[in-house]
């Protein structure tokens, strides 16, 4: 029996650790997804401040090795940033100059052209009244159905006009000073990042950046080469057909190639209307869009690969799908940054060993090793003879 006068003793108990709350998968795939929709409507909601911050950011990485070399040059680094401005303006004023003379060509001809047309419009009608039975439509009813459209819509297009005018000139003005603020704090803004990287980790990083740089430099001027190029060869192609205002249509179409897939299906189809209506032959309509298809297979598999290398290596359904998504998000210059966007990610991704694989899924199937079939150490048939053109040997 106890003694009333010893103490009472309580049990010892050891303290537990809190209990740990593991997130469900589903829970973890929900936040993922509102994450994901939030930075969509953020990216859309932005764009007027996104759009010429992006542009500048690239044309930045673009003019950075011509502004280190005068740099490099003594010359001081203010003066060197707006001698890359003046090139760049000296080389857009150049590509507008040429393209609108051409312009001003094919609009002295729009005249006869609308003639032309008018009068295909009234065969074809003719050509299915006999076979269908179709009531035609006469010109004077075209003529006046449209005039009213215009006139309905006439305030609309003007003020749409000047408002993208006005956003143009806006934008540029923006990208320049853009342009100007990075060049001249790029070691400012490299100093800033490297404040929230360990040191030991700088070097990666440095790496990462490098690689980047390395790949939208290769990209854009890589492009600036294909579209000199494929403009080239269209106008050719065209000029051995015959196609009035070949010059124009050629740059037309080379222009439009720094939206790919897209930018060569609007191309071919405005030159194939037109000689169409001028000559009135699906022949020689077929012709010409024979010419741009040849020509982009040559850009797809020689020339682009060639230039560019494997520095810009996204598969075909990445690309596409970049494409639907920055239509989507910002329209045709979305269309334009999605490819070297979706480069500049893959980069990203690849530097890290945990999402490495999702860099693998958007780079191009040649850079992986799951083909099942040899690799064969002696080059194709075409690619032989491409080297001999270029007059490089095969190892």
């Amino acid at each position: 029996m106890n003694s009333p006068l010893s103490p009472h003793r309580l049990p010892t108990t050891t303290p537990q650790p809190p209990p740990i709350v593991r997130q469900v998968s589903s829970v973890k795939f929900a936040f993922f997804l509102l994450a994901a929709v939030l930075l969509v409507y953020t990216l859309q909601k932005l764009d007027d401040i996104l759009l010429p911050l992006l542009f500048g950011a690239l044309f930045s990485l673009l003019l950075l090795p011509i502004c280190q070399w005068l740099e490099n040059h003594k010359v001081p680094r203010i003066l060197a940033i707006i001698l890359c401005l003046l090139l760049v303006l000296a080389l857009f004023a150049g590509l507008i100059v040429a393209f609108g003379t051409q312009l001003a060509q094919f609009q002295d001809e729009l005249p006869k052209l609308q003639d032309k047309l008018l009068e295909f419009f009234r065969d074809g009608q003719q050509w299915a009244q006999r076979k269908f039975g179709y009531q035609p439509m006469s010109l004077d009813d075209l003529k006046e159905s449209t005039m009213k459209a215009l006139k309905k819509s006439g305030g609309t297009y003007l003020g749409t006009t000047l408002n993208t005018t006005t956003a143009v000139l806006s934008n540029l003005a923006q990208v320049l000073i853009y342009i100007f603020c990075l060049l001249l704090y790029r070691d400012h803004l490299r100093q800033f990042m490297f404040r929230f990287v360990a040191p030991d980790k700088r070097t990666e990083v440095l790496h990462t950046v490098d690689n980047i740089q390395t790949v939208v430099q290769a990209y854009i001027s890589g492009l600036l080469k294909v579209i000199v190029i494929v403009a080239v060869l269209n106008g050719i192609g065209l000029l051995v057909l015959g196609v009035k205002f070949a010059i124009f249509f050629a740059i037309f179409a080379s222009v439009l190639a720094v939206i790919p897939y897209i930018g060569i299906l609007i191309g071919a189809t405005i030159p194939a209307i037109v000689t169409l209506v001028e000559t009135g032959s699906p022949l020689q309509a077929a012709l010409v869009i024979g010419v741009f298809v040849f020509v982009q297979f040559l850009e797809g598999n020689f020339i682009t690969p060639m230039i560019t290398g494997s520095q810009v290596s996204i598969n075909p359904l990445a690309a596409i799908l970049a494409l639907i998504l920055g239509n989507e998000l910002w329209g045709t210059p979305g269309m334009i940054l999605s490819i070297p966007l979706m480069a500049v990610i893959k980069v990203v991704l690849d530097a890290n060993k945990v999402t490495e694989p999702w860099g693998f899924l958007l780079g191009d199937t040649a850079d992986g090793d799951d083909s099942l079939k040899p690799e064969s150490a002696e080059p194709g048939g075409l690619k032989r003879l491409w080297n001999q053109m270029l007059g490089r040997g095969t190892a």
